[in-house]
């Protein structure tokens, strides 16, 4: 598909309150080569990273546990939700933004990150694309409190991948982005051995 299919007609702002929500409307060429006129909105929050720090020696990672409310409207009966340490870049680089989030979520400061994949998470309604990392921890790291910024009031834990791997299985991880970490350094692992 190339940009000469798309043309956008209209861009409408429908909220600027905690992030950006627009209505586009576009003009569509299809296969068939008509073009028909369509409308959608789509939530501009900012680019994002997420890391999974993991000890090898122990084969341990962290990760951390805080409240979100999207998930408490949509059944999670506490809020609470145990993810991947992850932000949003504020214009910076991927690679800086993660060390920062990584170090004001879990506290600590790691300077070799690895970059393992981009993706769009929601790319039904939301702009957003994350930087997925990996990192090596130890228990000499270099490490502050953790513990996130101002209001957030972020939990860190420190599981054996196989008990976060089972959390995944039964439910207990449900976070889209960590689970697709745990499982990129799960298969890493598998085919190393």
């Amino acid at each position: 598909m190339t940009a000469e299919r798309i043309q956008i007609t209209e861009e409408k702002l429908l909220s600027d309150n905690w992030y950006v929500l627009k209505r586009f409307t576009f003009k569509y060429l299809g296969r068939n080569g008509q073009w028909t006129t369509q409308q959608r909105e789509a939530y501009d929050r900012g680019n994002g990273a997420t890391i999974l720090l993991h000890n090898s020696q122990t084969d341990t990672v962290i990760l951390t546990r805080q409240f979100r409310l999207p998930t408490f409207v949509n059944g999670n009966r506490d809020g609470m939700l145990i993810e991947a340490c992850a932000g949003l870049l504020d214009n910076d680089h991927p690679d800086d933004a993660i060390r920062r989030e990584m170090e004001e979520e879990t506290g600590y400061r790691i300077q070799h990150v690895q970059k393992v994949m981009e993706a769009y998470m929601s790319p039904g309604s939301v702009t957003e694309k994350l930087f997925f990392y990996i990192a090596q921890y130890t228990a000499h790291t270099e490490r502050n409190a953790g513990g996130g910024i101002d209001e957030e009031e972020i939990d860190i834990l420190e599981l054996p991948l196989s008990q976060a791997m089972a959390m995944v299985a039964n439910g207990e991880i449900m976070d889209g982005k960590t689970i697709m970490l745990l499982q990129y350094l799960r298969l890493q692992q598998l085919t190393q051995n």
